[in-house]
């Protein structure tokens, strides 16, 4: 590489207003992951922290939704206690429930790509259920399978099937969430 590309590449700076939304979602998705209940049959925890990663997919640009959300995933697996359940480290993401950690960024850097530029309750709530929602369960249903060796019907008993009613509630209520805090963004 030239000189001058590496410069480019390691002189990006992000505006006191990017960071600080970023350090919002980052704090609400933090927070909404103690908002957990178990369920009998499965690792896998209800949890409000679907509702903080879809916020920040749909109130953020691709490129800061991910590293927002690496950075969610990051002080999760070094220890800190922000993962559903008040849970950390390197477990959670080497156990059943793994694929999830490791699938958000991905999910949510594509649902935020594919929002749109206009905030529309509809389109944020189409490709949050339709797009963020099922992703999701694919991360979660492979970790699962591997983890807890059982078959494609187990896993999807255990990580895709009870959840869906719920998601797809989270989901609308991100979408509904979303679109506020993006029109209150546009009046500022």
């Amino acid at each position: 590489m030239q000189k001058d590309t590496i410069m480019t590449l390691t002189e990006e700076k992000f505006t006191t207003r990017q960071l600080t939304k970023m350090a919002l979602c980052l704090a609400f998705c933090c927070v909404s992951a103690f908002i957990s209940f178990p369920l009998p049959f499965t690792p896998g925890l209800v949890t409000a922290l679907t509702v903080a990663l879809t916020v920040t997919a749909l109130v953020l640009p691709p490129k800061l939704t991910f590293i927002t959300i690496a950075a969610y995933v990051f002080l999760g697996a070094v220890g800190l206690p922000v993962f559903p359940g008040g849970m950390g480290g390197l477990g959670r993401l080497l156990g059943p429930t793994g694929g999830f950690y490791f699938g958000w960024p991905f999910v949510c850097l594509l649902v935020s790509l594919l929002k749109g530029k206009a905030v529309s309750f509809r389109r944020y709530a189409l490709v949050a259920v339709l797009i963020g929602v099922p992703l999701t369960y694919v991360g979660g249903l492979i970790s699962m399978m591997l983890v807890m060796k059982v078959g494609l019907w187990q896993g999807l008993i255990m990580a895709v099937f009870p959840f869906i009613p719920g998601d797809i509630m989270k989901a609308l209520l991100a979408a509904f969430i979303g679109v506020r805090i993006n029109k209150m963004f546009e009046n500022l």
